[in-house]
């Protein structure tokens, strides 16, 4: 199965270098994307990050769906969570299913991340203090600096873009939340108090335990490709 991977806020698609040999090794195709505004598509390229919006990365993340022969597999970490869930929504009859990593999508009209710092129309990567305890106990310096090698700053054209769904059917659409610095359990609470608007309609939704900080795949990549093998196997 083809599997589009879309990175999380700051990082560029080499974050998920890790995690494609296990992939592959499962006999899937993985697709690790470099959003614009989060790093130089190709090498060399300027990132051009003052110049792109959320709509362009949504565009970035359609266009490997639409080249693709079959149902793809999309899975979005963090703040992308809301992003796999738009390409979701824009193409529901070629997406067969989505994973959430350590994130979930952001109900109609807010901003597509809110909560990430913005200075000089740029979100710069807050540093580690900001992600003290479950977040990151499990990095340890190298693993840090693997990372901070891999992020860059975020234009506010991303961050602070209202976020639009466009076709009811994207509730159809099979969903696996995987729960890293967080438990399954943190997970339904939430979606029981009705903090997961986004995901109450979903009628196939399933939560899936990653015992790893907010970045598994620095810290745990084999798990986390095991998981997202099992999601494509159950829910592809």
């Amino acid at each position: 199965m083809d599997i589009i991977l879309l990175p999380g806020l700051w990082l560029d698609g080499s974050v998920w270098e890790p995690v494609l040999g296990p992939l592959r090794e499962a006999l899937h195709r993985p697709f690790p994307l470099t959003l614009p505004g989060q790093g130089a598509a190709t090498p060399g390229a300027a990132p051009a990050a003052a110049a792109a919006g959320l709509d362009d990365q949504l565009e970035a993340a359609l266009a490997p769906i639409d080249a693709a022969d079959d149902r793809v597999l999309v899975v979005g970490h963090s703040a992308a969570s809301t992003l796999a869930w738009m390409v979701a929504d824009r193409r529901v009859d070629d997406v067969a299913a989505v994973v959430m990593i350590g994130g979930m999508p952001a109900p109609e009209g807010e901003a597509y991340a809110g909560f990430a710092p913005v200075s000089d129309g740029v979100s710069v990567f807050p540093g580690w203090e900001a992600f003290a305890g479950p977040d990151s106990d499990d990095l340890d310096a190298g693993a840090r600096a693997w990372l901070e090698a891999r992020m860059h700053p975020v234009p506010e054209s991303v961050t602070r873009a209202p976020v639009h769904y466009t076709d009811p059917r994207r509730h159809e659409v099979p969903v696996a939340m995987v729960c890293p610095e967080y438990s399954p359990e943190d997970a339904r609470q939430w979606l029981a108090a009705g903090d997961l608007p986004e995901l109450e309609p979903v009628r196939d939704l399933r939560f899936v335990d990653l015992d790893s900080g907010h970045w598994p795949m620095a810290s745990a990549p084999r798990q986390l490709a095991g998981v997202i093998a099992g999601v494509a196997a159950d829910l592809g």
